[in-house]
């Protein structure tokens, strides 16, 4: 799976390393660390997930996480652009009819909303994903999914960054 070469550039530019020091730490060459960032050549998703590991900082995702685990409000947080569940509060995961942690890493999507869907399609004229936006109210209907239900709600949804460059997206319920 190809992944968005920005990213990878920029992790290397916030952490100071050279293209060769990185493409060592990866036992890689330098030019195929060019070649990621550049587009030229796929970044495979194990190389990412390494690359990953050793440019992110992740204490400040973990308290991330640790804060929505332990919220008593009703949320989750999400990866902006794939809807993977990074992160869920009790109070949540306990409405839902499956074992704890099992939607970590999986999408949302699919449990959506009519109306979820219509708000994620208007999100990119909204300025979203250039950060003009980073805080949406969405009402919704319930979705009757008797796996992971939604009930008639409105949302918080806020647009943050996560330490490896990537944008998440913490969804409460009011």
């Amino acid at each position: 799976m190809s992944r968005p070469t920005s990213p990878l550039r920029r992790l290397r530019l916030l952490k100071g390393l050279k293209q060769s020091h990185l493409a060592e730490l990866m036992g890689v060459a330098q030019t195929t660390v060019s070649r990621w960032e550049s587009g030229a050549l796929d970044l495979p998703d194990d190389q990412w997930r390494k690359a990953q590991s050793l440019l992110a900082d992740s204490a400040q995702d973990a308290i991330l996480k640790r804060l929505v685990e332990s919220s008593t409000l009703s949320l989750h947080l999400i990866d902006d652009r794939t809807h993977d569940l990074l992160a869920v509060s009790a109070s949540r995961e306990n409405r839902w009819n499956a074992e704890p942690g099992a939607f970590i890493g999986k999408t949302l999507i699919g449990f959506a909303t009519p109306e979820i869907l219509a708000a994620e399609a208007s999100l990119r004229e909204l300025g979203w994903y250039d950060d003009r936006l980073t805080r949406l109210e969405v009402d919704t209907g319930p979705n009757h999914n008797p796996v992971v239900p939604i009930i008639r709600s409105r949302l918080i949804w806020e647009r943050v960054r996560l330490s490896d460059g990537r944008a998440a997206r913490l969804v409460t319920t009011l």
